[in-house]
């Protein structure tokens, strides 16, 4: 796994200034590019998992990572996307990020009371994106079991808000 990190952190780019002034974005878009280290990172992603019903993808690179791992989870996937994308009735929640706010939506007939769900984001920070997601599964009826994401940014104590299990690959 230590090589694993080393290669995703040595991939992974700052863009500061985006998406707008004072942000420093990390952007993974590099380990996309990068095909055997893509699928590293989706197989640690799905270790140790154990059953889940269904995967939810939060918007829009959770969508990246979430998608390949229903198929050796053998899970649904479920979109966690921002407002008015969903065709469908849908549940929602507003919340806060470090740049601004926003809303999330799921569709209201996507998780069955009783499931268990993973939810997959490319990033941790201030929390709010997977809190929001976390409680629309719990809003209906699901158990998340885990939150796995590819990196945290530690210093926006995104973790504090977040009350199941979480695993991150890489940490800044």
């Amino acid at each position: 796994m230590v090589d694993l990190i080393a290669d995703v952190k040595r991939v992974m780019r700052d863009v500061p200034d985006f998406p707008r002034d004072g942000v420093l974005f990390k952007d993974m878009t590099p380990v996309l590019q990068d095909p055997s280290l893509f699928r590293r990172v989706v197989a640690w992603m799905g270790e140790g998992v154990g059953t889940v019903d269904k995967v939810v993808g939060i918007e829009s690179r959770g969508f990246i990572f979430a998608a390949p791992m229903v198929d050796t989870l053998d899970a649904g996937l479920v979109l966690a996307r921002k407002k008015g994308k969903l065709p469908w009735r849908t549940v929602s929640r507003d919340y806060e990020l470090e740049y601004g706010s926003a809303t999330l939506e799921i569709h209201a007939d996507a998780i069955a009371p009783g499931e268990r769900v993973l939810v997959v984001d490319d990033l941790l920070a201030t929390g709010g994106t997977a809190r929001a997601t976390i409680d629309l599964v719990r809003e209906l009826g699901g158990v998340v079991t885990e939150l796995v994401v590819l990196s945290e940014l530690t210093f926006l104590d995104g973790r504090k808000r977040i009350d199941c299990p979480v695993r991150a690959l890489v940490s800044f």
